[in-house]
């Protein structure tokens, strides 16, 4: 693609965001997520392969019914209430409907099922925006939002026990970071109207740790779990890091990904939702199996031994950008800080 026409589509992706973040009113949010949809669009359709233009219908198809949903849910609110505010929505169909096409909007269980799909069928950049940029906008939504308790708890465990068990069975790469979305959303979803600073900060680490384990993915060329065991043979530096980072997106201590589960299982004993805060604990635990199944494949299984294959890591001259060296030390070494995180943003 041009570079001044992909610079005009990152452009729009960072406006849409934020327009969004910027409005009080939901027709300029609609505005601001309509024009992230309408960007990145073409990012996902750049490669003019079947699986990429499939990947694009179904991501519009999708964004398009959710826009639809909050458009219907925002000017029926203003039909009965006379209210057009963000904060604003008190009526209870047009909460339920809003939430709804929100959580369809960022792949919250149980309307989760195109995310694995998309994502599938993008390359790792784009795929790395659709982890991360993509949810700023709704989230920036839902927190300022009058949420509804048993629906949002409801589709939040879903989501970390979905995000779990349909991760088991993959063997591609884009799918396994596809369900690990959708497990993380649902340990946001599930503190957010107890804690919005706690959902805040499990987003930015989220961010963090998805941003590097993308990025070292992409270094090493892989996309599926067989092709992990070159990564020796690719970059020995990276693949010892990898391993780390994955397990810090399961949530194991002493690494930073540890924090927000802490923190989150915490908030949720304060509210005296113990069962609840037992069954997301459980299913991280599902997670985990494949984010060590993942570290297994990379770090304890030996490419074939042959000598093109051993020494090409001698010739790969490309070195870790400052970028990927400062989110994979923050998805490493920030748990000790948290606290002080915490009561920063509190």
């Amino acid at each position: 693609m041009n570079p001044y026409i992909m610079s005009i589509f990152l452009l729009g992706l960072g406006l849409g965001t934020t327009i969004t973040f910027m409005s009080s009113h939901w027709l300029l949010a609609w505005m601001g997520l309509e024009i992230n949809t309408l960007a990145i669009i073409p990012l996902m359709a750049q490669h003019h392969h079947p699986r990429s233009v499939e990947a694009s219908t179904k991501y519009f198809l999708t964004q398009a019914t959710a826009a639809a949903m909050i458009l219907f849910a925002s000017s029926t609110n203003a039909w009965i209430t006379g209210q057009w505010g963000i904060n604003e929505l008190s009526h209870p169909m047009s909460s339920t409907i809003m939430m709804l096409g929100l959580a369809l909007k960022i792949g919250l269980a149980p309307l989760h099922t195109w995310l694995p799909e998309v994502l599938q069928g993008l390359d790792l950049t784009t795929g790395l925006i659709m982890s991360t940029w993509q949810k700023l906008a709704p989230f920036s939504l839902l927190m300022q939002m009058d949420l509804n308790n048993s629906v949002m708890i409801t589709m939040a465990i879903m989501s970390t026990m979905i995000g779990g068990w349909g991760g088991l069975n993959q063997t591609q790469l884009r799918k396994i970071l596809a369900y690990s979305s959708i497990a993380h959303i649902g340990w946001m979803i599930l503190v957010l109207q107890f804690s919005p600073s706690l959902t805040l900060i499990t987003l930015m680490i989220y961010i963090f740790m998805t941003f590097s384990i993308f990025c070292l993915f992409k270094m090493n060329k892989t996309t599926s779990i067989n092709s992990l065991a070159m990564s020796w043979s690719k970059s020995p530096t990276i693949t010892a890091l990898s391993p780390l980072i994955l397990l810090s997106l399961g949530g194991l201590p002493p690494l930073t990904g540890f924090g927000p589960k802490w923190m989150i299982l915490s908030e949720l004993t304060k509210q005296e939702l113990n069962v609840i805060a037992t069954i997301t604990a459980l299913s991280a635990l599902l997670s985990l199996y494949f984010y060590l199944r993942l570290s297994y494949a990379m770090t304890l299984t030996l490419s074939p031994n042959t000598t093109p294959t051993t020494n090409q890591w001698r010739f790969n001259t490309k070195q870790p950008n400052i970028h990927l060296s400062i989110s994979t030390m923050l998805s490493l070494m920030l748990l000790p800080l948290l606290p002080g995180i915490m009561t920063i943003v509190n």
